[in-house]
This record gives C-alpha cells, structure tokens and sequence, in this order.
C-alpha cells in the first residue's frame, strides 16, 4: 500500500483555474491521493479538491459527475458553491459531462466562489437559489462559462478602414478579435446619465486566413490601435440545458453599483436551452443587476426555451445630479456577435411599468429576438444589424442605436413608439429599417399620442460621430391600434418632433444630423380612422421623399 500511496503521490494532477478577477478564493487544486474524495478550502480560500483513483476511474467510465459526488448537500439550506464548483473544475479537466442531482435545491450563498463551466451541462430540474443579501463581491458571476483556448495579442495590426474585408496576418484558427484605439472616444452619451464617452472599440471574426466575416463588417476607420485581442472560437458547441434559478435580491443602496451573481458567458459557440430566472424579495431600494445571463467577448450564442424576470426599478441621482431611473437587466449582451433569442419570455407582465426592460446590449452585431414575449429590445452602444421576428414587446418598446439593417416582422408592440432611437446616443441608425406584417398598440392600449419612429437630435452635442436616421424606411402590413387616443388627438406621424427649435433655415447644427432620404408606407392602418402624417415639424422633414402616405 506505501508503494501504491508514492505512486499516486508522484502521478498528483495538480491544474489552478483562475476567475477573470484574478482572486485567490477562485483557484481551484486538484488531486488524485489515494485517499476520500473530498473538497475543502485553504487558509487562503482557495479550493482543495482531492478525488481518490476509484472515483476518477468510475467517473471517466460513466462520462459524468454529479455535484453531489463531490458533497453538495442539495437540501437548499448548506452552501453548495464550493462543491458545485470543484464538481466542474474536475469535469473540465477530464472532459466529463456534469449532471444536477434530480430534486436537489442548491443554495448559494454571497461566498465569492465562481464555477467555471467548460463542458456539456445539464441543470435538469434542479434549484438553484442564489442568496445576494449578503455578498462579498458583487462583480463575481456564480457560472462562468469559459473557452478553454488562450486570447493573444496578435503583431502587425497598426490601424482598420471601416468594411476593410482582410487583415495581412494569419491566424491559427478563426477567431474573435476586439480591437480599441483609446485615442478616440465614442458615445458621449448626452443627458441624465452623461459621461465622457467610451474609447473606439470594434469587434470581428477573421478566418485562419485574416479574411474578415462580412456579416459582422468592421464599422470603424481605426487610425490608431491602442489594444488588439483575438480568442479563438471554439468549433464544439457546449451545451447547457435546464436549470431553475433564484435570486434573493439585494438590499444595497440604490446606486449605480452593478450586481452580476450570474450566469456569464464568455465562450463562442454556446447554446443555453430551457433554463428559467426568478427573482424574489425585491424590497424598496436596492441596487441594480447587470444581467442573468451575462454574454460577453463571444460569438455564435442561442438562448432558447428560456423564461427570465424583469427586475424591480429603482431610481438615483445621475452623473448630471438629477434624478434617474436605474437600468436593470435579466439579459446583458456585451461585445457579442450573431447571438439568438428564441422562443423566450419573461416571467412578469410586460406591460407593468414597476418593472425595468429585460435586456440591454452594447458592441453587438446580429442580434436576434425569434418568437420572444419581453418588455423590451434595447441596443445602447450600438447594434449592427438587429432582427425582431414573431415577437412581442412590451412597455419599453425598442430602443436602438446603430446601423446595417434593423428588420422588424410578424410582431407586436407595446411601446410608446413603434422604434424609438435613443436621444442619449444621438438618436443614429446608419442604414435602413424594414417593418413588415406587425401591429403597434401606443403606450400598451392607453390614451396617447404616438409616433411610429421617435427620437431628439440638438445638433449642439458632440457623441464623438456623425449622427444619423436611417437613411431608408419601408414599413408595410401595419396595424396601428390607435382606438383610444387623447383629445385633440390629429393622428399617429411616422416621426416625432426630433427637434423643435429647428423650425427654419436660421437654426444652426453644429454638428448636423443627416436625415432620412426615403420612406415607403404599404398598407398602413389605424384604427381610429386617422390618416397617417409625416411630422408635426414640417420644416425639419421637408426633403424626405415619401411614397403611399
């Protein structure tokens, strides 16, 4: 037994996994001593994980591993972050599928503790309660899904034209490159939540070659660039399926510090299916969530078969010391391309006011809202290219920033407006919408006044680019349930007054705005037999050329 301990001792598996914070609690060691499975911290907080030969042989025949192999008590009462934990370190190392315990409830705790998820996972039926009212860092996700290939910082990239369609430079495999050049700044956002801008920033596919993926073009005229990362896609799709989550909210001030206890995707290639969110013990103050599923740096995502929760809305005081409403997000999409929504929803109504819009997204190309009831679709740093298809939208309506083509279809929505482009962000879209076979209720069926594209553009604020509306507008096969309306009410207009004060020729841009060229009405309807008009500012619109109104 002595000569069979030193051999074990000699052959130790000994990897660390490290949490993008760089914390030691997040280190996991793994062992094989011929002794007990077992899983225990360090002085440090950093993971001990010892799993004995037998087991590692049994788990490696069966292709699985269960949190409970590794001690999760699943009675929703001890905190199984740690076992949960060891349970995927250990299943990343060999490759394992890891299962949920059927009928577990799983309690989590505010320990920091990230679970790294780099293999197939099913969540199953299980629960999972996430406790945030006691947390130690709120910007730990409780699931990082993770590639397990290495970013790189590649040589010979000094400057991008915007749709430049090759980088002289080969890489090893596809992959996703982020580029930034901190020398320019970009959406100056304008407003209760002014800020000073964020620096350029693009994000692409490239093949092995440097051929750029032209269904996410490059959108920028780098001059300069400051950064330059590429991560390689990973060609295996990993799934992860099932899974009833619940977060205990916060009882933090109302203030803009982010909470993310989530789900965080940072790999390509990710399918989530059938996962459900639900939120509880909301009170009446608290701080805002940056997103249950958290996607971010990636490409090729699709969340399906999912059910999600609209967050409480709390207000502060913003950046320009007036009092603000706090975005809270249940979906976060950050620096993503070709990511779908299909066949989701959310658990609480989409017309309830008290309840802050679903998902938010910055940096993203190919956005997709497939056959989704949400409250709504929002694109703040801009979105290129965005689809909302056999869908439902509540309150919050759209909100978008961006260019390519925004195509709206088979849908309803609920919002003030049909498209509201967001003044904070310069109120821009380079490019075209298409609106087809959709119906629009103003203001979720109450008394309102509406218009079907809205918007406000000073010209007197820098947001560190050219501003502008979409350059072509076809809207056909559209139902406007304008039934009850205010008195006095003349009629739903295809823009909103983006600009009052420029109602002749003597108001001056300083940076100015480049109007819409074009909109094509087909079949266009209102229900309270009022005729579509263009906009209340006659002046402002003077020159779009209009067909069908």
């Amino acid at each position: 037994m002595a000569k069979y301990n030193l051999i074990f001792f000699f052959l130790i598996l000994v990897f660390t996994v490290r949490a993008q914070t760089g914390r030691i609690s997040q280190k996991v060691t793994i062992t094989s001593l011929d002794k007990e499975t077992e899983v225990h911290t360090n002085d440090e907080g950093a993971l001990q994980v010892n799993v004995s030969p037998k087991n590692i042989q049994k788990f490696k025949a069966t292709g699985a591993v269960c949190y409970s192999d590794f001690g999760a008590s699943g009675d929703g009462k001890h905190n199984d972050i740690d076992a949960i934990a060891a349970t995927h370190a250990f299943a990343n190392r060999y490759g394992l599928w890891v299962i949920a315990d059927k009928g577990a409830t799983y309690y989590i705790g505010g320990k920091e503790r990230t679970a790294v998820i780099q293999t197939d996972t099913d969540f199953g039926t299980a629960n999972f309660i996430i406790d945030d009212t006691e947390v130690q860092n709120r910007n730990a996700p409780v699931f990082e899904i993770r590639s397990s290939l290495a970013s790189f910082k590649p040589e010979g990239v000094s400057a991008l034209k915007r749709n430049q369609k090759k980088l002289d430079i080969s890489f090893p495999s596809t992959c996703l490159i982020t580029v930034t050049n901190a020398e320019v700044k970009h959406y100056i956002r304008y407003g209760l939540n002014q800020d000073n801008g964020s620096y350029q920033t693009d994000i692409f596919i490239v093949d092995k070659n440097g051929n750029v993926n032209i269904d996410a073009p490059i959108i920028w005229d780098f001059d300069k660039i400051t950064d330059i990362t590429a991560l390689p896609v990973d060609e295996k799709t990993l799934h992860i399926t099932g899974g009833r989550f619940t977060t205990i909210a916060n009882k933090a001030e109302s203030k803009y510090t982010y909470y993310a206890r989530n789900m965080a995707i940072r790999r390509s290639n990710v399918i989530v299916d059938g996962l459900e969110h639900r939120i509880t013990g909301e009170a009446d103050h608290g701080a805002p969530y940056a997103g249950f599923i958290s996607i971010m740096n990636c490409a090729y995502v699709t969340v399906k078969n999912t059910i999600l929760t609209g967050h409480k809305t709390y207000r502060t005081i913003g950046s320009a010391g007036e009092p603000a409403t706090m975005g809270s997000y249940d979906i976060s999409v950050t620096r993503a391309l070709n990511i779908s929504f299909l066949n989701c929803s959310q658990t609480n109504d989409i017309n309830d006011k008290r309840y802050w819009g679903v998902m938010g997204s910055n940096y993203c190309k190919n956005i997709l809202y497939d056959s989704c009831t949400f409250s709504r679709f929002d694109a703040h740093k801009g979105v290129v290219n965005a689809t909302i298809r056999n869908s439902v939208l509540g309150y919050m309506g759209i909100n978008a920033i961006g260019s390519g083509i925004l195509t709206i279809e088979n849908s309803t929505i609920y919002g003030r407006n049909l498209v509201n482009l967001r003044s904070d962000y310069g109120s821009t879209w380079q490019g075209e919408f298409i609106i087809r076979n959709c119906i629009f209720v103003p203001g979720a069926g109450k008394s309102a006044s509406a218009a079907l594209i809205n918007g406000s553009y000073s010209g007197q604020h820098d947001f560190g680019y050219t501003c502008y509306m979409p350059e072509r507008i076809t809207i056909e096969n559209l139902k406007i349930d304008d039934a009850r309306h205010p008195a006095g009410y003349r009629g739903v207009t295809v823009f909103s007054d983006f600009n009052p004060k420029r109602k002749d020729s003597t108001y001056l841009e300083k940076f100015p705005y480049r109007i819409t060229k074009e909109v094509i009405l087909r079949n266009v309807t209102t229900a309270s037999g009022k005729a579509l008009q263009l906009s209340d500012n006659k002046f402002m619109f003077r020159d779009v050329k209009v067909t069908g109104l």
